[in-house]
């Protein structure tokens, strides 16, 4: 029988499109989730909480390879360190394959006020030093932003009168589809370290991904510039979530969004 694929955050925005790429390759699927759910053809769901370690046991054992896509805001350091150790104390050594984002080497999050805006690439660097030292064979891939998550922010702030937005910043999302896919032909690969990044086709104002997604969504809201202190959003003006040499995503925001069906909404 062929050894299974683990899958954390394996019902997310990027696992779930990980887990059925997986399936579709042939692969059999586990799924580390919180909940209980219940099995689909090809795809076994463990129930397993990664901040506290329980039940982590059972589902990494006698897997080939891990992709670990669970994680926050804050954190990510502790969820993966949680999980290496149960691999560990298995005597298990799949090929353990962690996605990051773009400039989470690159935005120094060293303040109180970069922390309260930034702590996400703070949490993601600290995690990618735990996937490195854990003597594991891995792999890391560096995204930018997800079209799905733009979405989901730009709905919430749709909702305000006045729209906030960071003057001066810069993103290049990507489709997470497209994500996905790399991630599968990686985790059946072998291990390569920090591999290249995966970027989206265009790098675009914060505002003008904020005007898209209004002109598509048939509503009227005025924008406000908002300068952010601290060394990270410096950092994030002067491009530090971006990466032009590996724009390799196809899709632009305004092809994601046509697809959206938004208007009236």
């Amino acid at each position: 029988m062929t050894q299974p694929v683990l899958v954390t955050g394996g019902t997310g925005t990027l696992g779930r499109r990980v887990v059925a790429r997986l399936r579709d390759a042939g692969c059999a699927v586990r799924v580390l989730s919180r909940h209980a759910r219940p099995d689909e053809d090809g795809i076994r769901y463990l129930t397993g909480d990664l901040a506290t370690g329980a039940g982590i046991g059972p589902a990494v054992d006698g897997v080939r390879a891990i992709v670990h896509c669970a994680g926050g805001n804050k954190g990510d350091d502790v969820l993966t360190r949680n999980l290496v150790e149960a691999v560990k104390s298995r005597g298990g050594a799949p090929h353990l394959v962690f996605i990051s984002v773009v400039g989470a080497d690159r935005v120094p999050v060293v303040s109180a006020i970069d922390r309260a805006m930034f702590s996400y690439f703070g949490s993601k660097l600290a995690a990618e030093r735990v996937v490195a030292e854990s003597g594991l064979p891995w792999t890391t891939l560096r995204a930018t932003q997800f079209h799905d998550l733009v979405l989901m922010v730009a709905r919430q702030l749709g909702k305000l009168p006045v729209i906030p937005l960071p003057s001066g910043s810069r993103f290049q999302p990507v489709e997470t589809d497209e994500v996905a896919a790399r991630l599968v032909k990686l985790t059946l690969g072998e291990p390569a370290g920090l591999v290249p990044d995966i970027a989206g086709p265009q790098i675009v104002e914060v505002a003008e991904l904020m005007r898209g997604y209004l002109r598509a969504a048939g509503r009227r809201r005025p924008i406000l510039h908002v300068r952010l202190p601290g060394r990270a959003a410096a950092a994030v003006r002067a491009g530090a979530i971006l990466a032009p040499e590996h724009a390799t995503g196809k899709r632009t925001w305004e092809e994601f969004l046509a697809d959206q069906h938004l208007g009236g909404h």
